[in-house]
């Protein structure tokens, strides 16, 4: 989200990955044409009565990047940063996300250009039922299904199901993934992204012949994603050395506790001060010397600029595009074992998925159902796309972006075009 020269356009990121992994896959022209562009933007007003009574016009997207494979896919994020380059790019990495790991949907995201930090639940309510309204056409349980994403949450897709549903006349559970419990939500979705994040490392150190117990991480981003892969690699006996939040960094070479700041983080909305740590300059965080780096956090945090200090054995990518394409190709130089993005970060959309059934099936599982599915459906795809890593002489991020192309190609291929 930080559109600087040397940090580079999320679109253009994401289109320059596309292009890579096609190139390697000799992927004709036509096919190229089909599947590399968005089938669907919507801009959209989202006027809202403020709660001093005035009007505020909030600018909206929603982008259904590709239905090839099944309904469009992707969670809604609210940020001051959201441009339509960004949700473009973010469609295009949701498609190729559900591909690699083999479910029945496309891609789409959606965003609101906004600050909800600065905005009281009644207004963050109000511009969501606004936005809802607005993007109606587009979404449903059969054609695309919002998710939370940036700064929504279980709430928000609870007003989107509600605000859906009443145009109906009838409850549509299967409208938004990531909702409450009560309301049709899946166990486990929660923890679902961090839990993807902790297996597909799990499958790194096993490959690399690095044991996970005593391993060393440092996790740039300590919201969903980046807590819950932290909770695991701690419970597993790694080392969290070093953990940043948009307020700061607190770092401890012989380890965090990570429960307790957990905790902290939940009573006070950061990890700043946190007892028996030391602050860290969040910029010094990334080139710390560790086994495992998770960025955690936003688009294009490591670049050119910075890139040539990390010093980690992995880098495990919870957070969607955080390496430039210049970045990647450094740390592929120096030896780095990337896991992309779009696989290690890909147990939400998966959860996402067992959510969606469950409510068409009006038929629930059980938790511990939902993680084995999930480990079975994370290692799959990471031995997937280790494959062709391997065997092609590819970066696993080109090895994960031709699985996922591959696999769409073929449905647009055998589908064809109509009329």
């Amino acid at each position: 989200m930080l559109m600087t020269t040397s940090k580079g356009n999320a679109y253009d990121v994401a289109l320059e990955n596309f292009d890579s992994a096609a190139d390697q896959m000799g992927l004709d022209k036509d096919t190229r044409e089909m599947i590399k562009y968005p089938e669907r933007i919507l801009m959209v007003t989202v006027p809202v009565r403020m709660d001093d009574g005035h009007i505020h016009r909030f600018e909206g997207y929603r982008v259904q990047h590709s239905s090839v494979r099944g309904p469009a896919k992707g969670g809604i994020r609210y940020h001051p940063q959201v441009t339509l380059d960004e949700v473009k790019a973010l469609a295009t990495w949701m498609t190729w996300k559900c591909a690699v790991v083999n479910i029945p949907f496309g891609g789409a995201k959606g965003g609101i250009t906004c600050d909800p930090k600065h905005m009281s639940q009644g207004e963050l309510e109000r511009m969501t039922r606004r936005y809802t309204s607005a993007i109606l056409p587009l979404i449903g349980p059969e054609q695309d299904i919002p998710a939370p994403d940036v700064y929504t949450n279980p709430q928000t897709m609870a007003w989107i199901m509600d605000t859906y549903s009443m145009t109906k006349g009838y409850p549509i559970p299967g409208v938004v993934t990531g909702k409450p419990i009560c309301l049709g939500g899946s166990l486990g979705r929660n923890e679902a992204t961090g839990r993807g994040v902790f297996y597909t490392i799990e499958c790194a150190c096993e490959h690399l012949h690095l044991p996970l117990k005593g391993a060393t991480v440092a996790v740039q981003g300590f919201g969903n994603a980046g807590s819950i892969a932290a909770q695991l690699l701690h419970e597993a006996g790694a080392k969290i050395i070093a953990v940043s939040d948009s307020t700061g960094c607190v770092y401890n070479p012989n380890g965090l506790n990570i429960p307790e700041l957990i905790h902290m983080k939940a009573l006070c909305g950061h990890v700043e001060g946190f007892p028996e740590s030391e602050p860290l300059a969040p910029a010094d965080l990334l080139a710390l010397n560790c086994d495992i780096l998770v960025p955690a956090a936003l688009e294009n945090t490591i670049h050119t600029d910075n890139v040539s200090t990390v010093r980690a054995r992995i880098v495990a990518e919870a957070a969607n595009g955080p390496l430039t394409p210049a970045a990647d190709r450094v740390l592929e130089s120096k030896g780095v074992f990337v896991i992309p993005d779009i696989l290690c970060n890909a147990g939400g959309v998966t959860v996402s998925y067992f959510e969606w059934v469950q409510d068409e099936q009006h038929l629930f599982w059980e938790a511990q159902d939902i993680y084995n599915r999930l480990e079975r459906v994370m290692k799959t795809a990471f031995r997937d796309v280790l494959k062709i890593h391997i065997e092609r002489n590819v970066s696993m991020r080109i090895a994960a972006n031709m699985l996922g192309i591959g696999r769409v190609a073929e449905a647009v291929q055998i589908r064809g075009i109509y009329p």
